[in-house]
C-alpha cells in the first residue's frame, strides 16, 4: 500500500508540473474546489500534526469538511511550484495526517487524482491491487461518503478487474469509475453501463440531493 502510494504521489506531480496556469484554475471534480485547492490538500496531510488539526477544527466550528477546505483554500496560495516540489518531498515519506490509516491515504490519492484529471481531459489509470483496495475501502466505511446508503438496491460490478459489492440491479464499469462513484463524484457516470444506471442517474439528480448539496454550499459560505 505504501508503494501503491509513493507511485501515485510521484505520478500526480509528474501531471501537475506539466500544467498551465490556465488548468491550475480549472474547477476539479470537487465543488467549489480549484485544481490548485486540490494538490494543496494532497501535500497538507502528513504535515500536519495533532495540535494544528485541532486548532484549525476550531476555526471551522467543528465542521470537518470545513476545516479541510479552508485549509487546503490557504495553502493553496503558494505558488504552484512550491506545491509540487511539497508532493514529491512526501513521497517515501512514512507519516500520515492525524487520525488517517494508509487506506485512507490511499484512497485520497487515487479519488484526488481522478478530481484532478477528469475536468483536465487527461487519462489516469489505477494500479489495479491498489483500486480494488480504495474500493472496498470506500464500500466499507461510513463517514464521509456513505456508498453503501447511498448505492443501495445497486450492485456494483468493476469490469477490468474481479471486484463487486452491494445487491440490486447491476451498474458496471472500470474500477476507476466505480471508485470515483463511491466516493460521491457523478462525473463518471457515462463510463458505467448496466440495467441499473438509468436509475442510479435519477436518483443521484433527484431534487432531494440536490436541494442537499445547495443548502451545504450556502451553508459552507456563510462559515466562510
Amino acid at each position: 500500500m505504501w508503494h501503491a502510494l509513493d507511485e501515485q504521489r510521484a505520478d500526480l506531480a509528474d501531471l501537475l508540473e506539466a500544467l498551465i496556469a490556465a488548468e491550475w484554475a480549472q474547477p476539479s471534480l470537487c465543488a467549489g474546489w480549484t485544481v490548485r485547492d486540490v494538490a494543496a490538500h494532497l501535500v497538507l496531510g502528513p504535515r500536519m500534526g495533532v495540535a494544528t488539526v485541532i486548532v484549525e477544527m476550531v476555526r471551522a466550528r467543528g465542521s470537518f469538511n470545513q476545516m479541510i477546505h479552508e485549509t487546503a483554500i490557504r495553502h493553496a496560495t503558494r505558488p504552484v511550484e512550491d506545491l509540487v516540489t511539497e508532493l514529491r518531498a512526501i513521497v517515501g515519506a512514512r507519516r500520515l495526517a492525524p487520525g488517517q490509516k494508509l487506506a485512507d491515504a490511499l484512497m485520497d490519492v487515487l479519488v484526488h487524482g481522478q478530481d484532478i484529471a477528469i475536468p483536465l481531459r487527461r487519462r489516469r489509470d489505477m494500479p489495479a491491487e491498489a483500486a480494488q483496495a480504495a474500493a472496498q475501502h470506500l464500500w466499507r466505511i461510513g463517514f464521509p461518503f456513505h456508498a453503501r446508503k447511498k448505492l443501495r438496491g445497486f450492485r456494483l460490478r468493476a469490469t477490468d478487474v474481479n471486484w463487486t459489492a452491494g445487491e440490486g440491479v447491476e451498474v458496471r464499469g472500470p474500477i476507476a469509475a466505480i471508485v470515483a462513484l463511491l466516493a460521491g463524484r457523478t462525473a463518471t457516470l457515462p463510463y458505467l453501463t448496466g440495467d441499473g444506471v438509468p436509475a442510479l442517474a435519477t436518483q443521484l439528480a433527484s431534487p432531494t440531493a440536490q436541494h442537499a448539496r445547495t443548502a451545504l454550499e450556502r451553508r459552507n459560505r456563510a462559515e466562510e
